[in-house]
């Protein structure tokens, strides 16, 4: 008889213990008087029960409580004790606990699971990841249709290849412009409005193209340039609104899709472009991918925020993830500008980002001339062999940004992954690039150009990333700085190119 109620009072002081309302814990030593007996039997050994506390697909864990009871002068004490282990696939018999605690405990958990959409459930800051790849893509789309849009114009209005470089130049004017100003307003004001203000602009100026070029020249350098201004603020704001949102094991990886975008771009614009030109005229190629901007920006203005902290319906799983490995959200409101132009780090990324843009802008504005030109391909082929090198830049760079990615999380130091990834991004061009005097064949060409991007696309995990490694807080800023050098690079070397051909 007292066995049986020590073995009744140690279940009861069980499930106490397993109450779902917070508090402190019970005094599972509680003590009760056995009526009606002096004497001092002794209970069998101890006995165990087996409580399932959590499940997934495969695996239950359950803990096992020793119970044993003692009783002294009177009174019983219940000892309880766990250890816990874990059971693959199947439940033992030995459970009576389970479905009681199912229905209390993980019933509600399961329920709250079950009713989280997949589309909830996907990471926000790869939501923003794929919207900004989005962006890029459009920028790309808005800026190479010029390269193929320019041989026909230049036939309608007699322009010779100086002017034909003066056109494509343009572009960096305003581009140039933009770049700082476009850091120090996204590291002040956040990403998400100078992003939507960027695609908002240079999508009107896409469109207002062929008016321009039929009212005259000053009228379509203007444009140019203000489609540069609206483009030149999106890769600060895109580099601030990620240093917020990734954490530095993701950090290659998102930026290396982000970029992708613009190779994709450049695929979806050169691919288009002469089809769209052949069917309907020059002009409707500024109207068709201008008019893609409106749809971009509908969406990101509803999804998208500047930091974790403003996003009130982000998963706190995934903020406590970003937070715990990023830098302060909070906007920045000085930008120490001594401090910043004293570092060693932050020339090494200008000088390097003057270097990759040198050979990158000539080729984005000049491939398709050279094909026609030189190669003797026609419009078409020139529009078609042009996508190859952006295909193979789109799949090197997220290679590259997953080679990168991995390096980092095996121990290697950032610093030396990202001096690897441009060292490959720098010696394999110069390698491709100069094989072009030599090579005779037009396929051959071609080889050495999608060669020469293709190695080209690992700076992405190179110079592009180092910017948030050495001033997350101060990334817009900082590319901004960076890339004003870059731009001055295509200003030179485009319009340098159209002078070189015109005098042989």
């Amino acid at each position: 008889m007292n066995c049986s109620l020590s073995n009744a009072m140690s279940a009861r002081a069980l499930l106490y213990s397993l109450s779902l309302t917070p508090k402190a814990p019970p005094d599972i030593s509680a003590r009760r008087k056995i009526p009606g007996s002096d004497s001092k039997p002794r209970c069998p050994s101890p006995f165990l029960i087996r409580v399932r506390f959590s499940s997934s697909s495969q695996e239950q864990r359950y803990s096992v409580f020793r119970v044993s009871a003692r009783r002294s002068s009177g009174k019983v004490w219940a000892d309880v004790k766990s250890e816990t282990y874990d059971i693959s696939d199947s439940v033992p018999d030995s459970v009576k606990f389970e479905e009681a605690l199912d229905g209390v405990v993980l019933g509600e958990e399961e329920k709250l699971e079950s009713s989280v959409s997949w589309r909830e459930q996907f990471p926000k800051r790869w939501v923003i990841v794929v919207l900004c790849f989005s962006a890029f893509l459009l920028c790309n789309m808005d800026r190479v249709n010029m390269s193929i849009a320019i041989l026909p114009m230049s036939a309608e209005y007699n322009w010779n290849p100086a002017t034909v470089g003066l056109i494509q130049s343009s572009f960096f004017w305003g581009y140039l412009l933009t770049q700082v100003a476009g850091g120090i307003w996204a590291d002040t004001v956040g990403g998400k409005a100078v992003l939507g203000f960027g695609v908002v602009w240079w999508s009107i100026a896409t469109v207002l193209t062929p008016i321009a070029a039929k009212l005259g020249l000053p009228f379509l350098l203007v444009v140019r340039a203000f489609m540069g201004i609206g483009e030149g603020v999106a890769m600060p704001a895109m580099n601030n609104i990620l240093s917020r949102w990734i954490p530095v094991a993701e950090r290659s990886r998102s930026l290396a899709l982000v970029y992708s975008g613009m190779y994709l771009g450049s695929v979806t614009g050169l691919a288009f472009s002469p089809f769209l030109i052949h069917q309907y005229g020059w002009p409707s190629v500024f109207y068709s991918f201008g008019s893609l901007g409106t749809v971009w920006v509908a969406v990101w203005l509803s999804k998208a925020h500047s930091s974790p902290l403003e996003d009130p319906e982000l998963r706190p799983e995934e903020k406590k993830l970003i937070l715990s490995n990023s830098v302060s959200n909070e906007p920045v409101k000085t930008i120490p500008w001594r401090l910043i132009l004293s570092k060693a780090p932050v020339w090494a990324l200008i000088v390097s980002h003057f270097c990759h843009n040198w050979g990158t802008f000539i080729l984005l504005t000049w491939m398709p001339t050279y094909y026609n030109q030189v190669l003797k391909f026609d419009l078409t082929e020139s529009g078609l062999f042009c996508v190859l090198p952006w295909l193979t830049m789109a799949f090197s760079a997220n290679l590259g940004g997953w080679i990168a990615d991995t390096l980092v999380s095996r121990g290697l130091s950032v610093t030396t992954v990202r001096k690897i990834m441009q060292t490959i991004g720098f010696l394999g061009p110069a390698f491709f690039l100069t094989q072009l005097s030599h090579v005779n064949s037009p396929q051959m060409a071609v080889l050495c150009m999608a060669c020469s991007q293709g190695t080209d696309a690992f700076s992405q995990s190179g110079l592009y990333s180092n910017h948030q490694d050495i001033a997350p807080r101060y990334s817009g800023v900082l590319l901004g700085l960076s890339n004003t050098a870059g731009v001055l690079a295509g200003v030179l070397g485009t319009a340098a190119t159209g002078y070189i051909l015109q005098h042989g």
